[in-house]
């Protein structure tokens, strides 16, 4: 058995970028980003955000396409992508996130305009029978309340 998923709340760092596949189907590019908060040595609190390149397809990459903007905060469910691309005799890798759910949270300004409760919670067609899961949380500090530590 394996399994590869990762699930993600954070915020935009750009517009999508709207695409098409040579065969008219709709891509969605766009950057998240996540924080986490520590304690250094000193006991001061550090931040460290981590960017992650997102790509929708179809239905789901029209919606974000339409609604989705930088500063959005969105929760994604996907699958990691390794591509590489050969350049001047070299030979780059890259990993990107595959999302095939996507739930847009509260805005940018910290309202829930854009809730659950909105129709907002999109999830691209399942290709088997598995249950759907939970809607996610409306905001990231509904998530902490979660934590078992």
């Amino acid at each position: 058995m394996s399994v590869n998923k990762v699930i993600l709340v954070g915020r935009l760092g750009r517009d999508p970028e709207a695409r098409y596949t040579a065969a008219q189907q709709p891509i969605c590019s766009f950057a998240v980003a996540t924080s986490r908060r520590y304690k250094d040595k000193e006991g001061n609190t550090q931040e460290q955000t981590e960017w992650h390149n997102i790509s929708m397809f179809g239905k789901l990459a029209e919606i974000g396409n339409q609604y989705l903007k930088k500063g959005s905060q969105v929760y994604l469910e996907g699958r990691l992508q390794t591509n590489k691309s050969e350049k001047d005799g070299q030979t780059r890798y890259f990993t990107q996130i595959v999302a095939d759910q996507m739930t847009m949270l509260g805005s940018k300004d910290g309202g829930a305009s854009n809730s659950n409760d909105s129709g907002m919670n999109q999830t691209a067609p399942a290709s088997s029978s598995e249950p759907t899961p939970a809607p996610a949380a409306s905001s990231f500090d509904e998530f902490e309340d979660d934590i078992p530590f």
